[in-house]
């Protein structure tokens, strides 16, 4: 259905009057240097784009006071003395003449968007707009915010289309204070907020921005708080949070719809923000996002002072929203000890209310872990200033390249035909093979293990994994008989590895049945049969593990006795396309194939899942046996050392 970008060139009218060091980053550059950045990349014309309209006085009205509005209208009307006296009345604000039109059609545009993703108009979509809204209250304006866009378009979409569970998720590097309020007693709002406290002594110096503030009445648990306590935070110490706090909390909470505070000012070389999280880092956030509410995403543009990372972010985004692989993430997935802190302190705080961390399968933090603190320290010491920042900023981000679409997206090859398999349209049913002489050499290594009979089918799949690894298919599912498929998967992992663009394999082989050897690099689980069981499997343990080893490709086999529903082989698989691009093939054995082709073929595509079904808390033996491979395995791969709270 396609990504929607709603914008408004008035939004750019409005700019600072008077010297003000605190206000003068907020420029209208910020939105046509994203726009910019959009055009050259070719995404905008990929979109449908909207023209913003101005919010209604009563629209505005489902979060603000009367009072405020005509205040806010009143500014119209004001001269530069006048304007510059009421600003100083709040905290971090600037009015200007056109402030009130500004601000009418950012909120607006909110509400489009909502309009056009939950009409089906589009999947997806981003508001580009400006002044940006998680700060502004119900009767004031704060931080730049003057009426609170993504606030109105929670409230909106729950009054207009009856939602009751409505995901929140502000990536801003500031806490949107303005949205926790509105909602702070509200149970059909999840408001999920990371941003940069520092205990408390960062902008806005509050106490309530703190992990312990949790909601009030029955919005208790509601409010999710993340406290960055010191700067440098980068991929990893992101992906941690959503791994091991946002997605488990966001599954058992079903929402019907995401909203996004897209702020970047958590990026790297932003002035405000100090982060070092590269943009490429939201492109796989927004990916792992999609999985929720049907792919109901709709994202609002707030903060973000550094032209450049500003623009790039919002094209990964953007790209990802269209469906578009996800680049590689840099640097090594190693959260700092400080993001570990924080995160168990979110996690102590919010056990009371989730079931889904009342499960929680990660290993308490001890102090005998390594201290990984001294990575963000030696970066902070790398770039003390934000012109450094800048001057390693824009090398990084010129590599940094849109890939294009592979010619064909997803491509199914299977001794049944297409029609029997009820494939969903656009993929593609692969008739290709490699040549004969080289399959038969591929099979001379396996005499033993192939029948004659097998070595068509084994040629076709060569040929769907050389496509994959040429960018020709994005992904592909095949099928073997069960005698054959232990020596097609050997095949095809000495293939990979023996292309030099190849070489770091993640193979998931899920059989039902326990493998002989566990190591670092070769472990066995049984799988778990609850949903919490299954989604800590994928969130604690499968996800962490394809980040940290960071692999070409996903190898995913599926046995006679795999044991995996159809929606939760869907998940696995949408869930596994963002830290490998996409490039996964999955190899079925005839007997399962009619069951999970089109569900697999569907996510593969970039369809979003199915819901796995109401949430059921994980068994002690599926805790135990997830305990036991963190365990093991937490000292190689550091994103599954998250602290947890104590039993």
């Amino acid at each position: 259905m396609g990504t929607a970008l709603v914008y408004h060139e008035d939004m750019t009218a409005t700019r600072l009057l008077w010297d003000d060091p605190e206000c003068e980053i907020e420029c209208p550059e910020r939105l046509t240097a994203a726009l910019d950045g959009l055009r050259q990349r070719g995404l905008e014309e990929r979109c449908l784009c909207l023209s913003a309209c101005e919010a209604s006085e009563e629209e505005l009205g489902l979060v603000h006071s009367p009072e405020y509005i005509a205040l806010v209208q009143k500014t119209q009307t004001l001269d530069k003395e006048e304007l510059h006296a009421l600003s100083k009345q709040y905290n971090a604000v600037y009015f200007h003449p056109d402030t009130f039109h500004c601000a009418r059609l950012a909120a607006g545009a909110a509400l489009q968007l909502v309009d056009a993703v939950l009409t089906g108009a589009v999947h997806n979509g981003l508001a580009l707009v400006r002044p940006p809204g998680h700060h502004s209250q119900r009767a004031a304006a704060n931080g730049f915010c003057v009426f609170n866009n993504v606030a109105l378009a929670a409230k909106h979409a729950k009054q207009k289309y009856g939602l009751q569970r409505i995901l929140i998720v502000d990536w801003d590097v500031h806490h949107g204070q303005g949205i926790q309020y509105i909602f702070n007693d509200d149970p059909s709002v999840l408001y999920f907020s990371w941003h940069r406290y520092e205990h408390g002594s960062f902008w806005p110096f509050l106490p309530e921005s703190d992990a312990d503030a949790v909601g009030q009445g029955q919005g208790q648990g509601f409010t999710v708080n993340l406290p960055w306590n010191q700067v440098g935070m980068g991929n990893a110490d992101y992906l941690a949070a959503f791994l091991h706090v946002l997605l488990p909390l966001a599954f058992e909470f079903d929402p019907e719809l995401v909203l996004v505070s897209a702020g970047f000012d958590s990026a790297i070389g932003d002035p405000e923000g100090q982060m070092q999280a590269t943009p490429e880092c939201f492109a796989h956030l927004t990916q792992l996002l999609q999985v929720l509410a049907g792919g109901r995403i709709c994202a609002v543009l707030e903060g973000g002072y550094h032209l450049e990372s500003l623009a790039q972010s919002v094209c990964m985004m953007v790209q990802t929203l269209l469906g578009d692989p996800t680049p590689p993430l840099l640097g090594l997935m190693v959260p700092c000890q400080s993001a570990l802190e924080s995160i168990q302190s979110v996690q102590t705080a919010q056990t009371p209310y989730w079931t889904s961390l009342q499960q929680n399968v990660a290993p308490v933090l001890s102090s005998s872990t390594h201290s990984p603190e001294e990575r963000s320290l030696r970066l902070l010491g790398e770039s003390p200033t934000c012109a450094v920042a800048e001057d390693s900023l824009s090398p990084l981000l010129d590599q940094l390249c849109l890939r294009p679409a592979p010619p064909i997206c997803t491509a199914v090859a299977s001794t049944v035909p297409g029609a029997a398999l009820c494939l969903p349209p656009g993929v593609l049913h692969q008739e290709g093979s490699v040549l004969r002489e080289e399959t038969e050499a591929w099979a001379r290594l396996h005499k033993s293990r192939f029948q004659d009979e097998d070595l068509a089918t084994l040629g076709k799949i060569l040929c769907l994994l050389d496509g994959i690894m040429d960018g020709q298919i994005r992904n592909a599912i095949a099928t073997t008989t069960a005698l054959a498929t232990a020596a097609t998967l050997d095949v095809l992992i000495q293939r990979c590895l023996a292309r030099r663009a190849q070489r770091r394999i993640l193979w998931l082989n899920i059989r039902g049945k326990d493998a002989a050897i566990q190591s670092m690099f070769h472990f066995s689980t049984p799988l778990p049969q609850t949903t919490g069981g299954f989604l800590s499997l994928i969130l604690g343990l499968v996800l962490p593990l394809a980040y940290g080893f960071q692999p070409d490709m996903v190898l995913m086999a599926l046995g006679p006795a795999h044991g995996l529903q159809n929606a939760q082989a869907a998940l696995l698989a949408a869930m596994l396309r963002s830290p490998v691009g996409g490039r996964i093939l999955a190899v079925v054995e005839e007997e399962s194939i009619r069951l999970l082709a089109r569900s697999l073929a569907q996510a593969l595509h970039g369809e979003t899942p199915p819901s796995l079904g109401p949430f059921s808390k994980a068994t002690p033996e599926e805790i135990q046996a997830l305990m036991f491979l963190k365990a093991r395995l937490e000292a190689r791969w550091k994103l599954l050392q998250v602290a947890a709270p104590p039993p």
